[in-house]
């Protein structure tokens, strides 16, 4: 007999029907009521055993984490909060669990911290359940909006040659041999006998190549892994994670400003339609955790509600001129309660800096524009009419409650000579992106894009506060388990 899931079966409009349901046992009581769930609802459903006719041996190995074949019949439940429950005919034990050895125990209420030392075991919560179940829906959103536009998916490379932030934090890939590396004659390593015969990495972003599918195919997406060796042991920053990245030719900063808000409200709407009974078991467990904390710093908003926020309010577009004068001018930055003091126009934003604008300030998601270019990447739109030692780019960032930077932007510098001058300026060798280069010589036009970090967009949809919780196994400093 084939087995139905318990969503479908919570779901089901026919009572009195012989059914099989296959899980794992959540919590067993009185030798009789077995809470069963098999991953494809927050919800679990109530087995009630016939103990008087079950034997001993059978009942004791009903534990928690144990997983189970029922096979029964379906009927509505006389118990609360509960639509059906299935009347056990046979019961069989496909998989022990110790009950003393197996570390989630709902009774315990384990730590986070505890719970990411066992990674492997805490999506059997009920929260990480509901977490992996919300992140599959938005990876699909993303793919379904993108789609849905007529963009092409383009699969970038993981390994590669450039560093397309230019900020050097790359976990290098090679084969040479660590205990006898060959070194060319003023003792560096002689790449030249390495796999690739050059210096390669692990990809910071697709978006360099992403630029020259663009403009062939007019608008691309990625959506991938990509690496850096940062070491920030924070609650934001993950050294392994992924990255939605669309770019789309004839594109200004203004259609790119669009793309992106228009983007992040769809994928959290249809988050919301297709996520309501784990989003409401997240919006609960956040109301618990806040209730710990004092008045000042709980959220303003409930979950749902900060969700619904971001859809029915368009996102507040600042220059970074107005936003520094702004912070320059607020409370925390004259009474110095700002870890980082901004005093004058080029500093580079804090996190500090960004959840003020968005919590305090304008109390909605908000969009920094034009940026002081020494503190951009290359590869960005240099504006035309700019002040006397205030030379800004055509970048963008979109700023969210409880996160700080969720995207990062920026209309590309698609004229030629002034990207060639920005390159020896920073000292980035031509020959290396040469292949770069030539989508400048060849068919140049106008063209925007955006990297959006997916763990992030998952933190602020789930109500989580750590992004090692968003992603099932989390790479960090010091941290490669699993």
């Amino acid at each position: 007999m084939r087995h139905t899931k318990v969503k479908d079966l919570l779901n089901s409009t026919t009572t009195l029907q012989e059914v099989n349901a296959k899980g794992w046992v959540r919590t067993f009581r009185n030798n009789q009521f077995i809470a069963l769930n098999d991953g494809s609802t927050i919800n679990n459903i109530q087995c009630v055993v016939d103990f008087e006719n079950t034997p001993d041996e059978t009942l004791k190995r009903i534990t928690t984490g144990a997983a189970i074949s029922v096979i029964g019949t379906l009927i509505e439940s006389k118990g609360a909060g509960q639509k059906y429950e299935i009347q056990v005919n046979k019961l069989e034990i496909l998989g022990d669990s110790d009950a003393e050895k197996f570390p989630i125990q709902p009774k315990n209420k384990p730590s986070l911290d505890f719970l990411r030392e066992n990674a492997h075991l805490r999506v059997r919560t009920n929260m990480f359940g509901a977490i992996m179940r919300v992140r599959s829906v938005l990876s699909f959103a993303v793919h379904n909006y993108f789609q849905q536009k007529g963009f092409v998916y383009v699969n970038t490379p993981i390994i590669t040659g450039s560093d397309a932030e230019g900020a050097g934090e790359m976990f290098k890939v090679t084969a040479l041999p660590f205990d006898n590396t060959p070194r060319t004659e003023d003792g560096k390593v002689n790449y030249k006998e390495d796999f690739f015969e050059k210096e390669t990495n692990l990809t910071v972003s697709g978006q360099l190549e992403g630029e020259t599918y663009a403009m062939a195919l007019g608008q691309i997406y990625t959506f991938g892994p990509t690496f850096r060796a940062e070491n920030s042991n924070t609650s934001r920053h993950l050294a392994e994670f992924w990255m939605i990245e669309p770019e789309v030719a004839f594109n200004n900063l203004d259609d790119n400003m669009d793309l992106a808000e228009d983007f992040i409200q769809y994928v959290i709407k249809y988050a919301l339609d297709n996520c309501q009974d784990d989003l409401k078991f997240l919006e609960g467990r956040l109301l618990d955790e806040e209730k710990s904390k004092p008045q000042a710093e709980r959220s303003e908003m409930a979950l749902l509600e900060k969700l619904n926020f971001v859809l029915e309010n368009n996102f507040k577009r600042v220059s970074y001129t107005e936003a520094i004068d702004i912070l320059r001018d607020s409370t925390p930055n004259k009474k110095k309660k700002f870890q980082y003091i901004i005093n004058e126009w080029g500093a580079d934003l804090q996190s500090e800096h960004e959840r003020y604008l968005v919590e305090k300030h304008f109390k909605c998601p908000v969009i920094l524009f034009d940026y002081p270019a020494n503190i951009k990447a290359f590869y960005m739109r240099l504006n035309d009419n700019t002040e006397s030692g205030r030379e800004t780019v055509r970048a963008m960032d979109i700023l969210f409650p409880g996160i700080g930077e969720i995207v990062g932007g920026s209309e590309r510098e698609e004229r030629y000579d002034v990207l060639i001058e920005k390159m020896k300026a920073l000292e980035i060798d031509e020959e290396e992106l040469s292949w770069y280069l030539d989508t400048r010589r060849f068919g140049s036009a106008t063209h925007a894009g955006f990297g959006l970090g997916f763990e992030r967009l998952v933190l602020f949809v789930t109500g989580m506060t750590n992004i090692r919780d968003v992603i099932p196994f989390p790479r960090t400093p010091g941290n490669a388990e699993f």
